[in-house]
């Protein structure tokens, strides 16, 4: 039997960062956070598809 990771979970990514931000959570719980709601397979979309960050 294989494991199948399952999508990534924007609304908890976003949920774990703005937690972080008001200091309600350490920065290994945020990691794990991420990591868990798919923050890599984000990332490596956003890669993929040519996107770079602009500076506002």
């Amino acid at each position: 039997m294989s494991f199948e990771t399952p999508a990534p979970d924007l609304k908890k990514l976003i949920a774990a960062w703005e937690s972080w931000e008001r200091g309600e959570e350490q920065p290994g719980r945020t990691l794990a956070s991420l990591k868990t709601a798919g923050m890599a397979t984000v990332l490596q979309e956003l890669v993929a598809s040519g996107w770079s960050p602009v500076s506002k």
